[in-house]
C-alpha cells in the first residue's frame, strides 16, 4: 500500500485526526445496548492511554456484558500523547506515542471503594489480569497484526482518520465486520460509501456530534476554540455516525406534511425529477423522482423510500447507463459531471429518491 497516494493521505491525516468527546460517545452508544452483550469490541484507532472510546467501553464493560475489549493505536498518529493519560501506570510517559494493544477481559473494583474507575483499570493492567503490550508493528489498522485482531472482533467502534475513510470502511466491509464509526457527512457522496448506503448495507446512526477534541497542532484551524482547561475544541456541522447494526430509528416513518405544487418544486433541466431543498419539505403525494440533500440519509427509512442514484459531480462516471436513462438524464455543458440544474444554476449534490407509497393527490 505504499506510494504517493498513501503518503499524501498521511499528510492530510495530520490535520484530520480528532478525539471524540465522551458525552457524544455515550449519546450514540445507548442506542446499541442490545448488540453489545457477549461481544468482542475492537477500537482499532484508539490509544488506550487517551481514547474516550476505550474509556467508555472499559468503564461500562460489565454493564454492557462484553466478552472482550481490544484497543490499538498507530505509532505515527499526530494526536498521540497530546492529552492527559486516562490512567497513570509505570512507564506511562515512555509509552505515549508508541503502538500499544490493550486487551481487557476482566473489570472489577480492585481498590474496594465500591465503584470501578480508571484506577481499577490501571491496577488490572499492572497485575497482568488484563493485557497491555507494545505491538510488533506500527499499529496501522491495515497491518497484518491489526487485521488479525479485526478478524477476532465482533463489532468495531472508533473514529478513524477522515482522509482514510474510504480505505477504512472498505477494510471493515471486506472482513465482514459490524461497526459504529464516525465520519464526515460528505463521505456519503463517495462512490464506494454511497453504494453501501443505497443497497442498505450501511446507514447513519442516531446522533450528530457538533464538536471534536482537536490536536494542539490544529489550534489554528477555523472554527476552533480553547476551553478553560486548555483543551482545543473544533466545531463541525457535518459529522455523523455510520453503522451496519440495526437501529429502531431507521424503521421509523418520516412524517410528510407538504403536498406537491409545481411552482414550489421546480424540475431539473437535466433530470426527470423535482428538486427538494430540505428533507422536511419532501411532498407526501409526489409519485415521481425527487432530488433531496444528502442530509436525507439521517431520516432514511428503506421501507418508505427507494434510493435511485446520487446526482453529483461524478454521476456520469459512477452511475450505470440504464439508471441514467431511467432518470431522464440529459448531458449539458454546465452540469459538471451530473450536478442538477435548476433555473440555469447548479445545485449541490442530491440523492435521487422515490416515495414507495405516495398519498393520492387531492382533487381540485
Amino acid at each position: 500500500m505504499a506510494g504517493n497516494k498513501n503518503l499524501n493521505a498521511a499528510g492530510r491525516a495530520k490535520r484530520d485526526e480528532f478525539y471524540t468527546q465522551l458525552t457524544d460517545i455515550e449519546k450514540e452508544m445507548k442506542n446499541y445496548r442490545d448488540h453489545f452483550f457477549g461481544k468482542v469490541i475492537f477500537c482499532n484507532c484508539d490509544d488506550p492511554f487517551e481514547s474516550n472510546f476505550f474509556k467508555y467501553f472499559v468503564l461500562n464493560f460489565n454493564r454492557l456484558g462484553l466478552k472482550k475489549l481490544i484497543a490499538t493505536c498507530y505509532s505515527g498518529s499526530p494526536i498521540a500523547g497530546e492529552q492527559l493519560s486516562l490512567f497513570d501506570i509505570d512507564g506511562d510517559e515512555a509509552a505515549k506515542g508508541k503502538p500499544y494493544k490493550a486487551v481487557v477481559t476482566r473489570v472489577y473494583d480492585t481498590t474496594g471503594d465500591g465503584g470501578v474507575n480508571m484506577l481499577d483499570v490501571a491496577e488490572l493492567f499492572k497485575s497482568h489480569e488484563n493485557e497491555l503490550t507494545e505491538l510488533k508493528g506500527d499499529g496501522d489498522f491495515r497491518s497484518p497484526e491489526c487485521l488479525e485482531l479485526l478478524d477476532e472482533a465482533d463489532i468495531v467502534v472508533t473514529n478513524p482518520p477522515f482522509s482514510l475513510f474510504r480505505e477504512y470502511i472498505a477494510t471493515l466491509v471486506e472482513h465482514k465486520k459490524r461497526f459504529i464509526i464516525i465520519g464526515n457527512q460528505n463521505a456519503i457522496t463517495y462512490k464506494e460509501v454511497f453504494r453501501l448506503l443505497m443497497n442498505n448495507h450501511i446507514w447513519l446512526g442516531c446522533t450528530s456530534p457538533k464538536e471534536l477534541i482537536a490536536p494542539v497542532k490544529v489550534r489554528d484551524r477555523k472554527n476552533t476554540y480553547i476551553r478553560d482547561d486548555g483543551t482545543v475544541i473544533a466545531k463541525f456541522g457535518n459529522i455523523c455516525w455510520f453503522t451496519n447494526l440495526d437501529l429502531k430509528k431507521r424503521h421509523e416513518e418520516l412524517i410528510l406534511v407538504k403536498r406537491y405544487k409545481a411552482e414550489v418544486y421546480p424540475k431539473y433541466q437535466n433530470y426527470n425529477a423535482i428538486n427538494v431543498d430540505k428533507t422536511v419539505d419532501i411532498p407526501c403525494d409526489y409519485p415521481g423522482i425527487m432530488g433531496v440533500p444528502i442530509s436525507f440519509f439521517g431520516k432514511y427509512n428503506p421501507e418508505q423510500f427507494e434510493i435511485i442514484m446520487m446526482a453529483n459531480g461524478n454521476a456520469r462516471t459512477n452511475t450505470d447507463l440504464n439508471t441514467l436513462r431511467n432518470v431522464g438524464y440529459v448531458h449539458t455543458d454546465t452540469d459538471k459531471g451530473g450536478l442538477g440544474i435548476v433555473g440555469g444554476k447548479l445545485v449541490y449534490a442530491r440523492v435521487l429518491i422515490r416515495n414507495r407509497y405516495p398519498e393520492e393527490p387531492r382533487k381540485v
